[in-house]
């Protein structure tokens, strides 16, 4: 098992941690980071193409915001979230694209006036579109077998409607360990 904290570990947004295990590479949350930065976050370790699944604890921006551009990146696995938060990210990030669209247009516009190059959005629609096609929505207090050696489960925090912790246990040889990832802050390992 390796863990590398990505976001969100010195300040509260762009929440991002990943987690290799059982011969697969999970991201669980991949944030925008807003307001002042701060931090910067790490590099991710892998390229997205390499990502096997993404675990979400809730809808907000800066736990949800990054994962249409994972997608215009070449992701492709699934992101396991509750039905709630499935639902609410079909809006939210639909509606970031749009932002990151609308915003693209307006700095292009004054750009050219001004003779600066070109702005490209984040992500686009499309970009959005693909990566809510990849939720897999999950009930609360489940345990969900998501490949050999990793189970997970869905705990309600209520933080916001859909957030939940998430439990994670990992059987790697003769070991086993179980992780804590709450909606907000922090992470816990036990053995």
């Amino acid at each position: 098992m390796k863990l590398t904290f990505i976001g969100a570990d010195h300040e509260v947004t762009g929440s991002c941690h990943c987690l290799e295990a059982c011969g697969k590479k999970i991201l669980v949350d991949y944030g925008m980071e807003q307001g002042q930065n701060i931090f910067v976050n790490q590099e991710m370790p892998f390229v997205p193409s390499d990502v096997d699944y993404v675990l979400l604890t809730h809808a907000h921006i800066d736990h949800s915001g990054l994962l249409p551009l994972l997608y215009g990146r070449g992701f492709r696995g699934q992101i396991y979230a509750t039905k709630a938060t499935a639902d609410l990210c079909d809006i939210m990030l639909r509606d970031s694209a749009h932002i990151q669209m609308f915003e693209a247009e307006w700095r292009n516009r004054k750009g050219k006036r001004s003779g600066q190059g070109m702005y490209e959005p984040l992500y686009n629609m499309q970009d959005a579109m693909g990566a809510i096609g990849l939720f897999v929505p999950c009930p609360y207090d489940t345990i969900i077998d998501l490949c050999p050696g990793i189970q997970i489960r869905f705990a309600d925090v209520g933080h916001l409607l859909g957030s939940a912790s998430i439990e994670v246990w990992l059987t790697e040889g003769i070991g086993s360990k179980s992780l804590h990832f709450p909606a907000i802050s922090g992470m816990w390992i036990s053995r």
